[in-house]
C-alpha cells in the first residue's frame, strides 16, 4: 500500500455498518489532514450482497450527518485483506469469529472490534441495524462516530511516529 496505513471495516453484508464506518472514518481523516496517509475500505464476511450499494436507511442517516456513501459497493473480504490492511475492524463478535476462520493463527491478533476504540460506549459490539428501524441506524452511527474518533487518534499517533521517527 505504498507505505500507507490500511484501515478496513468489516460487517456481515457490507451494506450497513461497515460502509457507514468507511464514510465516517474517511470524513474524519480528511478533516484531520491525514487522508493522504491512509487507504480506507470496507468489506463483508458474507457474499449475499456483493456489488450492491449501501442500504437506503444507512445512506439516509449518514447523509443527514454529511457522510456520502453513494459510490460505495459491497464486496467480500478475502484472506489477502488480513495481510494487506494494518487495521481490520469488525463490527461484532460474529464478524470477528469469521475473520479468525479466514486467517492463519499468525493473523488472529489483527482483527479488532471497532467499538474498542470508543471512549464512550462500554459494549463491545455495534448491533446490526438491518432488520430494525431507522433509529437503530442512528444508534449504530453514533457508536461508529465515537469509535472512529478514537481510532483516528491511535492512527494519528502512529503516523507521527512514522514521519518523525
Amino acid at each position: 500500500m505504498d507505505n500507507k496505513i490500511g484501515v478496513l471495516f468489516v460487517c456481515t453484508a457490507n451494506i450497513c455498518r461497515s460502509p457507514m464506518a468507511e464514510a465516517v472514518f474517511r470524513s474524519k481523516a480528511k478533516q484531520a489532514g491525514l487522508i493522504d496517509y491512509l487507504v480506507i475500505d470496507s468489506a463483508a464476511t458474507n457474499d449475499y450482497r456483493i456489488g450492491e450499494a449501501p442500504d437506503a436507511r444507512a445512506q439516509l442517516v449518514a447523509g443527514r450527518r454529511g457522510y456520502d456513501m453513494a459510490d460505495l459497493r459491497a464486496r467480500q473480504i478475502e484472506r489477502a485483506d488480513l495481510e494487506r490492511f494494518d487495521y481490520v475492524l469488525a463490527m461484532d463478535l460474529k464478524n470477528m469469529t469469521l475473520l479468525h476462520r479466514l486467517g492463519e493463527p499468525d493473523l488472529w491478533k489483527k482483527p479488532k472490534l471497532l467499538l474498542s476504540y470508543s471512549k464512550i460506549y462500554k459494549s463491545k459490539e455495534i448491533a446490526d441495524p438491518y432488520g430494525a428501524g431507522e433509529d437503530r441506524f442512528e444508534i449504530a452511527l453514533d457508536m461508529i462516530e465515537s469509535a472512529s474518533s478514537g481510532l483516528l487518534s491511535a492512527i494519528r499517533a502512529e503516523i507521527e511516529q512514522r514521519t518523525h521517527g
